[in-house]
């Protein structure tokens, strides 16, 4: 058994899926067709702003938001060790500084209560990342924005469907960049990825930055840019998953409640959900002093469970030019030697889900 399955979840869908399929292939179009369009209309419109522009990927989706906010060389963005990987390296390659904070000991998301003092004279950006399923406090960082002149990126990927007091991940920043990768809440057939916003001129910026730097289909480029177009195939899938949307999140919430209540007694430390989020479970997340024994013994019994993150960005070689040492961030540090996650996915049976917790149970 595995963290993510998503077997069970195709063959459930599977003829919706390969209608989505033969639609595209039949249509004449592959590329920026109906499908994407179609979607980026959707998911704006799911998150309340104008704009949805799609993008091959949730890293590409983070970096074009970056250089359409006006983020560059030498700009310091604030944001957490404690994330995926990609979230810095698509800072990095802007050019810009990542400037890390460490997290909240008790949900793990950025400690907002840090950020006043990272800002600095270069400080351009804020970047919260809404991880494992629910949101950073927004309204702090949009008054020390507003405070510096600064703009705010909200890193989505792990947040499809969130809420904070009401309001969805994604709509409380400048823009807010998602990946689509097939784990995700809403997860494509493949790699995709979308950066949502309100503002007209972020929006042609991220169209122009997705297709050479060009403004529509001619061979004129108004500024150098990429080749990171959402496929239409990719899109098409994700317009009849976003309509199940609410399920998936049912899903997953349901998986939640069941580990919380047989796992509640035990030493494990379960997720928080911080007061006034609405948590979606993208990773079910525990902590516990003897987690590397924990997991092994439960591979023994051929359950097979995943860290998120095992390995802080500030302490990885690729990022030790940045000049953080061991203790620079301590809750993050600690955390990474004692969480793990559970499996979870809203096709996840019960049975399996029992067998995880009557193992878990008598390794504890």
């Amino acid at each position: 058994m595995h963290v993510w399955d998503y077997l069970a979840e195709y063959h459930a869908e599977r003829e919706d899926i390969l209608d989505a399929v033969e639609q595209v292939f039949s249509s004449g179009r592959l590329i920026l067709g109906p499908s994407v369009q179609g979607f980026e209309s959707e998911f704006a419109a799911y998150h309340g702003v104008r704009h949805c522009a799609g993008v091959d990927n949730g890293t590409n989706a983070i970096k074009l938001a970056l250089q359409a906010l006006g983020v560059g060389k030498g700009d310091e963005v604030i944001t957490v060790s404690n994330t995926a990987a990609p979230t810095v390296v698509a800072i990095d390659a802007v050019g810009a500084v990542p400037v890390f904070v460490d997290v909240h000991p008790g949900t793990y998301l950025m400690d907002v209560d840090q950020v006043a003092a990272a800002i600095t004279p270069r400080t351009r950006c804020l970047l919260p990342v809404h991880l494992y399923g629910q949101c950073v406090d927004m309204a702090p960082l949009r008054r020390l924005a507003d405070r510096h002149g600064l703009v705010i990126l909200e890193d989505c990927a792990q947040a499809h469907g969130a809420r904070r007091h009401g309001v969805i991940a994604g709509s409380m920043g400048d823009a807010a960049a998602f990946s689509f990768y097939p784990t995700k809440v809403l997860g494509a057939y493949g790699d995709g990825g979308a950066v949502v916003t309100d503002d007209d001129a972020v929006d042609r910026a991220l169209r122009r930055l997705r297709y050479y730097g060009m403004e529509e289909r001619y061979y004129v480029v108004e500024t150098p840019g990429h080749n990171c177009r959402l496929d239409e195939l990719q899109a098409e899938i994700l317009r009849r998953k976003l309509r199940r949307l609410g399920d998936y999140i049912a899903g997953r919430r349901t998986v939640a409640a069941r580990y919380a209540d047989a796992l509640g007694d035990t030493e494990l430390v379960l997720p928080a959900s911080a007061p006034g989020n609405d948590h979606v479970y993208y990773v079910y997340v525990v902590r516990h002093p003897r987690r590397d024994q924990i997991i092994q013994a439960l591979k023994d019994e051929g359950i097979n469970l995943n860290i998120s993150y095992p390995w802080p960005v500030h302490t990885m070689t690729g990022f030790a030019h940045l000049g953080y040492r061991p203790g620079s961030l301590p809750v993050t540090e600690r955390l990474a030697g004692e969480i793990f996650s559970l499996p979870m996915y809203p096709s996840l049976s019960q049975e399996s889900q029992e067998r995880v917790i009557s193992v878990l149970r008598k390794v504890l």
